[in-house]
């Protein structure tokens, strides 16, 4: 079955552009015009991975990624005419899985629809299934983790990156290095996308996240075996 992309933007030409290119890399595509309609689209066709323009009429981008968070991880890759910092920032920290900026190569767009959509689809089977280090359990397989016996709600990328971490329990992980496992390919510059992610994992993984996860500062990052 082929895997399935809604498209979110309310400019018809960078809507067909998108859309031929996923086509052409064989993929099933959706489109949808401005907010409203992208979250009753999200609802009916229940896509793999959604490419959701900020500036939207009816709900703006964000508005529709917090829709979608609230039922969903389905993977999220925004589209922002500004390249700045702070839109960047605000649309990880809402849930968003990646952003490119317009004008965009759509075929850098299909290569990040690709690498993000291998990520989500889970764990190899040949990997090692279950972890326990330093009061953190967890199982790959069905995606779970339980900090001192309470079970946590991570989102895709979180859990990743905690997985990068428990295979590499003590070693000193540079942000590109994350950036390259988690996200499989790399931001030139944009390591601010990691610390983003570490820092909601912190908080969910409780009062002592701060000390599991060690910040190397001019280096990375490492998780604490004990």
């Amino acid at each position: 079955m082929r895997q399935r992309i809604l498209i979110v933007d309310d400019e018809v030409p960078i809507q067909e552009l998108i859309k031929f290119n996923l086509e052409q890399a064989g993929y099933e595509v959706e489109v949808a015009s401005d907010g409203i309609a992208a979250l009753e689209r999200f609802a009916a066709c229940k896509p793999d991975l959604v490419v959701l323009d900020l500036m939207l009429p009816g709900k703006d981008g964000y508005d529709v990624c917090k829709g979608i968070r609230r039922t969903s991880n389905t993977p999220i890759i925004m589209l922002t005419a500004k390249e700045t910092e702070l839109e960047r920032v605000l649309g990880l920290e809402l849930g968003a899985d990646d952003y490119m900026t317009k004008p965009f190569s759509p075929l850098e767009l299909v290569a990040r629809i690709k690498a993000v959509l291998r990520r989500s689809t889970g764990p190899d089977p040949q990997e090692i299934d279950q972890f326990e280090v330093g009061g953190i359990a967890m199982r790959v397989e069905t995606r779970e983790v339980v900090v001192k016996g309470e079970m946590i709600d991570l989102t895709r990328k979180e859990f990743d990156l905690l997985h990068v971490f428990l295979l590499n329990v003590g070693k000193v992980l540079t942000r590109e290095f994350l950036l390259q496992k988690v996200w499989g390919y790399e931001y030139e510059g944009e390591t601010r996308t990691v610390d983003v992610h570490i820092r909601h994992l912190r908080r969910k993984l409780g009062p002592e996240g701060e000390d599991r996860i060690e910040t190397i500062h001019g280096v990375g990052y490492k998780i604490r075996g004990n």
